[in-house]
């Protein structure tokens, strides 16, 4: 494969007479063949994307300022881009719109983390899981056991567990619990948590494969070095 690179660049480098255009178009293709058929790296379009919507809920709510719906869509997008506190304060003004739903209380839960509100939110995410265990595939089990991964690891542990419990089909959910067992400490049951990732997505019907299949190449490599 380095041989094949190798040839690649100087065949390009003789085309083009730019060594650094053929380096240019090599990453081009990695990353197209990347994004295509592995997903590991990042997608740059998303950011973009996502400032895009951003600014269109922005002006959105400038026209209706009592949109539940986008003040929720747009806390989510500033919680992606870790902007804690606008996102907060827009997931508090629509609290009484969103008792019931479990999305709502897990970002909000999110959000009090963001701003290192631990106890509260800890009780917001248990809030979501009271409501729906699974919601978000039990995503809030793991970031409690992040946010609390330093303060008290014995939580930590137990809300790993948890969160082990409801995932068997998710290759990204063992790699997630494998890197937090990991921070802990733990290498058993991190190697064991990647190698559950590898696993499951050899499992998968082809159809499925795609969307975990960068998941299992991250779960192969980190596991190599524990």
């Amino acid at each position: 494969m380095g041989k094949l690179s190798f040839l690649l660049f100087l065949l390009l480098s003789w085309v083009t007479g730019n060594p650094l255009i053929a380096i240019i178009i090599i990453l081009a293709v990695v990353y197209f063949l990347d994004r295509r058929y592995i997903g590991v790296m990042p997608s740059i379009s998303k950011p973009f994307r996502r400032s895009s919507n951003i600014r269109k809920l922005r002006a959105q709510l400038a026209a209706s300022p009592f949109d539940v719906s986008s003040k929720r869509e747009l806390a989510r997008l500033l919680l992606e881009k870790k902007k804690f506190a606008e996102a907060h304060q827009l997931l508090e003004q629509v609290k009484d719109a969103s008792e019931d739903s479990a999305e709502y209380w897990s970002d909000l839960g999110a959000t009090s983390f963001g701003l290192n509100r631990l106890e509260e939110g800890e009780q917001q995410m248990l809030r979501a899981l009271s409501l729906n265990e699974r919601v978000k595939y039990g995503q809030p089990y793991l970031q409690l056991a992040t946010a609390f991964k330093d303060k008290d690891p014995q939580k930590a542990l137990d809300y790993a567990a948890k969160f082990g419990d409801i995932q068997s089909s998710s290759s990204e959910a063992y790699y997630l619990l494998g890197s937090l067992y990991q921070s802990l400490g733990r290498k058993d049951e991190a190697r064991q948590a990647l190698t559950e990732a590898i696993s499951v997505y050899r499992s998968l019907p082809k159809y499925k494969k795609r969307h975990e299949r960068g998941w299992a190449l991250r779960s192969t490599i980190k596991r190599n070095f524990l």
